[in-house]
């Protein structure tokens, strides 16, 4: 009889822990434990393209948050942050002691094309992912070559086409020059700003030149761009060269059309650091909501990330939107754990990246995060912008898929 009840008993016990959820068996890969979930990331802290390491200093101080408000899933996060200096040999050094020596669970928006390339068939031999790349190539939306990285910000050769378009919708008969950065980032952009042009591009392009990332300057390529007779101008540079051609334009008294990449149209380090009025009318491409916008300064959304910013980040700059765009992708890889649970592998961490439909924040209205298995472009809409000395003045609809 007791033998019976202690066999009923424990027969019991055990559906009830098959049965119950909670007590699911965890799954680990390296980095990751009850306790901490250890984190790679990579940015240019110091060289040409330092202003983007605003960007990791504000994912940082976001997982400082949410470490301060108990983790995720009561897991605290451990962000090891490297520099490389934009300079892909680092790049490459780096990666390696993140996967090899700390033993990261993944690494996590790797700054800049050049950089994120040196890595890129590494990370997928590795299967280690190569999460959220804070570069807008379309090298990261291709996982069945390469199912271990994951873009993030809308691709570049999407936004070229819409500068493009807007080009041929306002000014026809344009008379374009071009300036940009020598490498597959200045590429990418040219050749989705060619297909937008379509049959047209040959006749309407008068001047196209480049510049080195190691260059000090690009005041001659701007002079020789006056010269060309240009009265449109593309702008594919990073924040340093931006802000200089910008300057130089003004300087010479170059007033073109101007459209400026979107990677570059921070207030605080581009536009102001350029002279504000030297660069009302440019045109860029927006799909955050900028912080120098008077429009959202009494929204929750605003008021939110300005708390953040005070408690967690009081050295960044409040004009600059690499604090809106860090402390936005590092609310969309939170969801990514959450939703991961208690297994925290790779490959579900990937599973879950390539499974999103959300909206944040600090996403432009009509902006939403979508991805899937066969689509790992996250983000895929924008809208125009113009800066007017003060702030971007958002303009026209919302456009992309």
């Amino acid at each position: 009889m007791k033998r019976t009840f202690l066999t009923l008993a424990l027969a019991g016990l055990t559906a009830a822990l098959i049965g119950t959820p909670a007590l699911a068996q965890k799954k680990y890969d390296s980095g990751a434990t009850d306790k901490e979930i250890l984190i790679g990331g990579i940015s240019p802290y110091s060289g040409p393209a330092s202003s983007y390491g605003a960007i990791g200093k504000a994912i940082d101080a976001y997982f400082k948050k949410v470490n301060a408000e108990g983790g995720v899933n009561g897991r605290q996060i451990k962000f090891i942050s490297l520099d490389d200096g934009y300079n892909p040999a680092r790049t490459v050094e780096q990666a390696r002691k993140l996967v090899e020596q700390e033993e990261v669970l993944f690494v996590f928006q790797t700054l800049g094309t050049p950089p994120n390339t040196a890595i890129h068939k590494y990370m997928n031999q590795k299967k280690v992912p190569q999460l959220f790349v804070a570069t807008g190539a379309t090298l990261w939306g291709d996982p069945k070559n390469f199912p271990w990285t994951m873009g993030w910000q809308p691709n570049y050769q999407s936004e070229g086409k819409i500068y493009a378009q807007h080009i041929l919708e306002t000014k026809p008969n344009a008379k374009i020059g071009i300036l940009m950065q020598n490498d597959d980032y200045g590429r990418d952009y040219l050749k989705g700003f060619l297909e937008g042009l379509g049959d047209k591009a040959k006749a309407m392009i008068v001047k196209q030149v480049t510049y080195e990332v190691t260059d000090p300057t690009v005041d001659s390529q701007m002079v020789e761009l006056k010269g060309s007779g240009a009265d449109t101008f593309f702008n594919i540079t990073t924040p340093k060269f931006a802000a200089q051609a910008i300057k130089k334009a003004a300087e010479i008294g170059w007033k073109p059309t101007h459209y400026l990449n979107s990677v570059s149209n921070a207030a605080g380090t581009v536009m102001v650091a350029a002279g504000a009025e030297a660069g009302v009318g440019v045109i860029s491409a927006f799909y955050l909501k900028d912080p120098t916008d008077p429009q959202w300064a009494n929204s929750k959304e605003y008021k939110d990330w300005l708390a953040f910013m005070q408690k967690y980040h009081p050295q960044g700059d409040l004009k600059d939107n690499f604090n809106v765009y860090g402390y936005t992708v590092a609310q969309t890889l939170i969801e990514v754990l959450k939703k991961a649970g208690d297994t925290l592998t790779r490959e579900n961490v990937m599973k879950q990246a390539a499974n999103l439909d959300m909206t944040l924040p600090m996403l432009l209205p009509g902006v939403n995060i979508k991805t899937a298995p066969d689509d790992f472009f996250p983000i895929e809409r924008e809208q125009l912008a113009r800066w007017d000395g003060k702030t971007w003045v958002l303009f026209g609809k919302v456009l992309g898929r």
